[in-house]
């Protein structure tokens, strides 16, 4: 589904990533982990290109997704986007009604059928583990929502245009422990359809949820293997002694 060849990123001078080389399979759920500044956002974000938004960076190498150059310059980044969906840190509704918070991709995008438009956001909704707490509610500011719904909300807006692949940049970090387990619920169910990518400085996250796990530390790429192996039997000592604690 994801391929990263080779992979190089500079932020003006300063070189972010190096030589970044990592694969992440259909319908899995793939951890980032590693100490700040070491690079995981970066990487995600090269993912859907929303480092293309901030100047002066360079990015060099491959990344695909369904074999597909995601750098040509054939590509259409609005379409890329639609494909590979993205959920920030911080839950960011739309200050709209919590149904126009869904439909907004959707509109985007050129739906119009009142009753498409309507399934469409219930469907995301119910995906999003949300439905039943906003149903009656859906017609109010999104911003009356506690910090779990919004994001719950923010994942179904996304879910709304039905991505092959959802990034997640810590997207529980800002929030209380039972929203977290339901935000953890949520990825485990949604690996069913999608290629989830999430990161998180959490490990017993990364446990918890994620199929495999890549350590990296100073911009490179560390180990990446199945999150048993990682945790289990890491075969750097880096790795080993991030996992365990040593530092981080």
């Amino acid at each position: 589904m994801i391929q990263i060849e080779k992979v190089n990123f500079f932020y003006g001078i300063q070189k972010a990533l190096n030589n970044i080389n990592l694969s992440v399979p259909q319908h899995s759920v793939m951890a980032f982990i590693g100490p700040s500044g070491c690079g995981k956002s970066t990487l995600l974000r090269l993912i859907n290109r929303m480092n293309d938004l901030i100047d002066g960076t360079k990015m060099e190498g491959l990344i695909t997704v369904d074999g597909m150059n995601i750098y040509d310059k054939k590509i259409d980044i609005e379409t890329l986007r639609k494909n590979v969906g993205m959920v920030f840190q911080k839950p960011n509704p739309f200050p709209k009604t919590i149904f126009e918070n869904v439909a907004y991709g959707l509109r985007v995008s050129g739906m119009s059928n009142a009753t498409e438009l309507k399934d469409r956001v219930e469907n995301a909704l119910i995906q999003a583990a949300l439905w039943k707490e906003v149903e009656p509610v859906l017609h109010k500011n999104a911003t009356n929502l506690s910090g779990g719904q919004q994001q719950r909300l923010c994942i179904a807006r996304c879910l709304a245009v039905n991505p092959k692949i959802i990034l997640m940049d810590e997207p529980a970090s800002a929030l209380d422990p039972i929203s977290t387990s339901k935000i953890e619920e949520l990825i485990l169910e949604l690996k069913l359809n999608h290629t989830i990518v999430i990161v998180t400085h959490n490990m017993q996250q990364a446990l918890r949820v994620s199929d495999y796990t890549s350590f990296f530390y100073l911009g490179e790429l560390i180990e990446c293997n199945t999150t048993s192996e990682i945790f289990n039997n890491p075969k750097q000592d880096k790795t080993r002694n991030y996992v365990t604690g040593k530092f981080g």
